[in-house]
């Protein structure tokens, strides 16, 4: 159970603080995944439209942030990586946090479901929730399949985009939210081979200290090798192409490879050479979901410039 009441802080906080809650590089993601979404759709919204549409899907992604960090500030003040967050340091206090993300969480709401439609605001809305009480509260400190399912939540946003433009859901939206969700446990589980002493330091049952890095770089391995047919799939719907399957082919046949390559080394080797080919298999997994989103885009150019891929 996380101790709020013992980050109580000084309260003084500048606008910087309150920018760092939203966690500014989550957001890029939400952001960008978001904008693909909305920009791929068969339904095209006004320029105004979209801009607001994304803005406050941004907002959204900053409030679940901001609520994240209320709620895991005893966590954050054990881990070196978060230590230095407003509310562990200090300069944020939990209850202005708390105020924080839930004015945004209510505002970007409300004015999504005006600016575009309530389908997708009421989707944000769920999104918000799905981060803040399902991953931070109940999952995230009980089981080591929490960035598993709680991945979900940064899986949505492309699912918004789209439901921005139409009103729904459809075969694209889906895949593309499990291109982000089969992804996502590949890309934190690298994270916690070189990162594994904070979190056993605050507690946090992520795989890699419940099961050990062995167990974690098999899990690697596997959810690379199921993520690569969703990713090959989107490719045949109405928003893929010839230049996105071969994007996908080679992005995929390099995490497999990447996989496969931390399955082989063992824990000495890793040590020794101070997690390399780990950190090199995360960076590289932050690449692979930008190119295959920024495909979908040059994809959505083309079909804009009248190329029909099929």
């Amino acid at each position: 159970m996380s101790d709020i009441s013992a980050y109580d802080g000084t309260g003084d906080a500048g606008f910087g603080d309150f920018v760092q809650l939203l966690k500014p590089r989550v957001m890029s993601l939400v952001v960008f995944t978001a904008m693909v979404g909305l920009i791929v759709a068969p339904v095209h919204l006004h320029p105004l439209v979209a801009f607001a549409s994304i803005l406050f899907i941004a907002l959204g992604g900053g409030a679940s942030g901001a609520l994240n960090m209320w709620y895991d500030a005893d966590i954050d003040r054990q881990m070196r990586r978060t230590r230095g967050r407003p509310i562990p340091a200090g300069r944020v206090t939990g209850g202005e946090a708390l105020g924080f993300g839930l004015g945004l969480s209510l505002v970007s709401c409300l004015m999504l479901g005006l600016a575009a439609n309530w389908f997708a605001a009421a989707f944000l809305a769920f999104t918000i929730f799905f981060y803040a009480v399902v991953y931070t509260i109940w999952l995230k400190r009980r089981t080591p399949q929490n960035i598993v399912i709680g991945g979900a939540a940064g899986a949505f946003p492309p699912m918004i985009g789209w439901a921005c433009a139409t009103g729904g859901i459809s075969v694209e939206s889906l895949l593309m939210f499990a291109l982000i969700f089969m992804w996502t446990p590949p890309h934190f589980w690298a994270l916690a081979l070189f990162m594994k002493d904070d979190y056993s330091r605050a507690g946090v049952p992520m795989l890699t200290v419940t099961h050990g890095r062995a167990v974690t770089r098999n899990h690697i391995l596997a959810y690379t090798l199921m993520l690569a047919p969703f990713a090959l799939a989107l490719g045949l719907t109405s928003v893929g192409g010839p230049v996105y399957l071969t994007v996908a082919v080679l992005l995929n046949l390099g995490f497999i490879w990447g996989g496969a390559r931390l399955v082989r080394r063992s824990e000495t080797e890793a040590e020794a050479d101070r997690y390399r080919a780990e950190r090199a298999f995360f960076r590289y997994s932050l690449a692979y979901l930008f190119l295959h989103f920024a495909a979908l885009l040059a994809e959505a150019g083309l079909h804009s410039a009248g190329y029909a891929a099929w």
